[in-house]
């Protein structure tokens, strides 16, 4: 990627992962598009010279609006960031529908869809780059995080097909899987705790353990910026890595997962997030 004429648009920018990737992107002088659904976030980085755009992720209108304003002043969209994210935590059983369908519309359903609407110019071009933002924890799940981690688990999946089923136009897809990097997830995760365990939860008594996951991955963070020059490093490569694992749990949970025996791994996860306390009442 030659940095000066390189269009980047990344969702999710409002804090976290994407504005510090949209910062790095900047300093290295590319043509940086940073969108989230409240633009008045973005306004420090449009000080910094970043192009701002309200995008909603789950707005089929905002996306072709933006997609659009790119492509006309610019040309194009080199690099497209799937970063936007939601995090639900709350037992599978008891989890409604409509905070499942939340998470799956925002998490899988949105990033291809923008990647539907970007693939055309890409191909015109010959050229391109998708980085899709999926995490270690759809390699190895968690109690609690069924939601998440099953969405994440999915884009990892799709982006796998993508990959070989954009290769003949040159276009090559990345999955990034982080550990634990320093974001406003946990927020995000603690949130839909309060919204969706309700008195009488099977698991009201162990609402602690609960929240605990929700606040697992700002447990002694990756520094967004770290992370985001690592990244960056990595992408500006001819031939990036297909998977890019970065930040604490990175390399270790996948591996605990790949050499761990199922029947071990639950009993680990059972205790680290206190189900087996529900056994004794």
């Amino acid at each position: 990627m030659k940095n000066h004429t390189s269009v980047v648009l990344i969702t999710g920018c409002s804090s976290g992962i994407g504005r510090a990737i949209a910062e790095e992107f900047n300093r290295q002088n590319f043509i940086v598009y940073a969108t989230a659904r409240k633009i008045e976030t973005l306004s420090e980085l449009k000080k910094d010279g970043i192009h701002t755009l309200t995008l909603d992720v789950n707005n089929e209108k905002n996306i072709k609006q933006a997609i659009s304003q790119i492509i006309k002043e610019q040309g194009k969209i080199d690099v497209l960031v799937n970063n936007a994210g939601y995090s639900s935590v709350c037992p599978v059983a008891e989890i409604p529908l409509k905070e499942l369908r939340l998470q799956f519309e925002t998490n899988i359903l949105s990033a291809i869809n923008l990647i539907q609407h970007v693939v055309p110019n890409m191909i015109k071009k010959k050229n391109g780059k998708i980085v899709n933002m999926g995490s270690v924890s759809g390699i190895l799940t968690t109690p609690f995080a069924g939601a998440y981690c099953s969405s994440k688990a999915s884009l990892h999946a799709l982006s796998e097909a993508l990959r070989m089923e954009l290769a003949p136009f040159n276009i090559k897809v990345i999955i990034v899987q982080p550990g634990a990097i320093q974001s406003n997830l946990g927020n995000t995760s603690k949130r839909s705790v309060s919204r969706n365990i309700n008195a009488d939860s099977l698991y009201r008594s162990i609402l602690d353990s609960i929240n605990k996951r929700a606040d697992y991955s700002q447990q002694n963070p990756t520094p967004t910026t770290v992370f985001a020059k690592q990244l960056i490093a990595e992408l500006k490569k001819e031939n990036p890595k297909k998977i890019i694992r970065l930040g604490k749990g990175g390399f270790s949970l996948p591996f605990l997962k790949r050499w761990i025996p199922d029947s071990v791994l639950d009993k680990i996860m059972i205790k680290k997030f206190g189900l087996n306390k529900l056994k004794d009442e």
